[in-house]
């Protein structure tokens, strides 16, 4: 099972998942179902077909990349049901698990190759991500400053306040018109 590698490269992992030691694990991403279950040392197995589920994950495939990612606000989006210490580890596995890719890479083209590969991914991934972020940036201040697309923050916020201020007026002139009016049909 692949996620054992994954464990055994991070050890910490394999003693907390001891301690759930045969209890069974179910995943649901449509259209698949995966249900592990934990053995004594903490690694896993798959479950036998008619073993219960103690806990259960319904993930999206479209939370995937997300989650891949180590996207905090994808694992909000996950549902699940069960033990929920269980359910606690297992996410706190899933933000915390590293896969030291160069360890396995470094088997098939050795050490030196796989940590310049490795560094060589790590310098794009950060471009790509400075780009991205610098073109949305830019693409955000052109559609606040140039086309006056989007209104700025401090804009709706003053704006807001501006409504407030005449709702309290009207208010306060209504209440107004109802005195005199009252004040008025009095004095007949």
């Amino acid at each position: 099972m692949a996620l054992n590698h994954l464990l055994m490269q991070n050890t910490w992992a394999l003693e907390r998942l001891s301690r759930f030691s045969g209890k069974t694990v179910q995943f649901d991403i449509v259209p698949f179902t995966i249900a592990c279950t934990i053995l004594p040392g903490g690694t896993l197995r798959s479950a036998e077909s008619a073993a219960v589920s103690d806990a259960r994950c319904f993930i999206s495939p479209l939370l995937l990349p997300r989650l891949a990612l180590h996207d905090e606000k994808a694992h909000a989006e996950i549902r699940s049901d069960g033990d929920a210490f269980l359910l606690a580890e297992i996410f706190f596995l899933s933000r915390n698990l590293r896969w030291d890719a160069a360890e396995d890479l470094s088997l098939v083209v050795g050490d030196i190759a796989a940590e310049r590969f490795i560094q060589s991914l790590q310098g794009a991934h950060h471009q790509l991500r400075d780009s991205t972020l610098n073109l949305f940036m830019a693409a955000a201040e052109y559609l606040t400053e140039e086309r006056l697309l989007l209104a700025k923050p401090q804009l709706v916020s003053a704006f807001i306040q501006h409504v407030d201020t005449l709702r309290d007026d009207v208010a306060r002139l209504e209440q107004r018109i109802n005195q005199l009016s009252i004040a008025s049909a009095s004095r007949k």
